[in-house]
Order: structure tokens, then sequence, then C-alpha cells
């Protein structure tokens, strides 16, 4: 049986993924009901839980970052603050992954999670998958920088709220398909 504080903590957790996830939705129907203070709460809730949960220097001045677009928002009235979070978290992974190129990529960080002792082929594979994703989030980041500033509501709602998340989960099937492949062509 798992202890009652630590199911609160699996509950909690749980709970404020599903409201990150959630977020542009929130932030569509604040925009719609005229509720923007409420989404904006619901970035500074996000902000914090984010920083109190890793405390590291990214993940503090990440949360940091979010917290000014809500306090923006909400002093300025104003949506278009509310709109930048998916692209900050766009450059702020884009900029953990690059970073991580010069010295031992992330991809081959986790990989090592799994298997220590990586033979030099899976070593430059985790370096390409690496670059990969620097290719997507960069992308992905301009995409949502481009919604919140020319799109419609409805449209910056369905790209980050719904279509970055189905590129993302292409992108894992597409690596962990082509990783499957030459597994067996390397055995």
């Amino acid at each position: 049986m798992i202890p009652p504080r630590k199911a609160l903590s699996y509950v909690c957790r749980a709970l404020l993924w599903s409201a990150a996830a959630l977020y542009p939705v929130a932030v569509y129907i604040g925009l719609k009901t005229g509720h923007l203070t409420i989404a904006a709460l619901l970035l500074a809730a996000i902000a914090l839980w984010r920083c109190l949960s890793r405390p590291c220097r990214g993940a503090l001045l990440l949360g940091l970052i979010v917290l000014a677009l809500a306090a923006c928002a909400i002093l300025a009235g104003d949506s278009l603050p509310l709109k930048f979070y998916p692209v900050a978290m766009s450059a702020a992974f884009f900029l953990a992954f690059a970073r991580s190129l010069f010295s031992t990529p992330l991809i081959e960080k986790f990989a090592r999670l799994k298997e220590k002792d990586l033979p030099p082929q899976a070593v430059a594979y985790c370096r390409k998958v690496t670059v990969a994703w620097c290719v997507f989030l960069a992308v992905n980041g301009l995409i949502a920088l481009d919604s919140a500033l020319f799109r419609s509501d409805a449209w910056w709602t369905l790209y980050n709220g719904l279509i970055s998340y189905i590129l993302m989960g292409c992108m894992f099937a597409g690596e962990f398909l082509i990783r499957m492949a030459a597994r067996r062509s390397g055995s």
C-alpha cells in the first residue's frame, strides 16, 4: 500500500501535469469568457510547482519567466503574455538539449540510465537524436511564437493544445521505431 503522503504527492503531480497540458484550453476559455486572471493564476501555479519540484537553476529561471508572464497578463489585462508559455517551454527545452551537445547529450544521459555501457554506435545515435530534438523544439517554438503573435485564438489553442502534442508523440514514436529497426539490423 502506498503511504498517504506519497499518494497525495502523486495526485498533486498528476493534477499539475494535467493543468500544464490543458493550459492552452484554459487560456482559450479565459479569452472567450473574459476570465484571463484565472488562466494567469493557473500559469502562476504551474510555474511555482515547477520551481518547487525541481530546485535547480534552469527550472528556477524558467519558473521566474513564467511567473513574469502571468504577472504581465494580470497587470496589463492582456492575453498575449499568457500565449508565450508554450514558446518559453520550447525555448527552455531547446536550450537544455542544445547545451548538452557540448558535453554529454541528454539522450545519451537518458540511455545510460537504462544501460551503463553504451557501444560507440549507440553514443553516436544518441547525439543524432539529441540534434533531432533540438530541431524539433526550435521549429515547435517558432510555430508557437507565430501562433501567439499572428494567428487567431482558436488556432493558437489548436496548435499548442493538440497539434504540438501529436507532433511530439510522433517524434517519440518515430525515434522508437528507428531505434528498434537499428537494433534488429545490428544484431
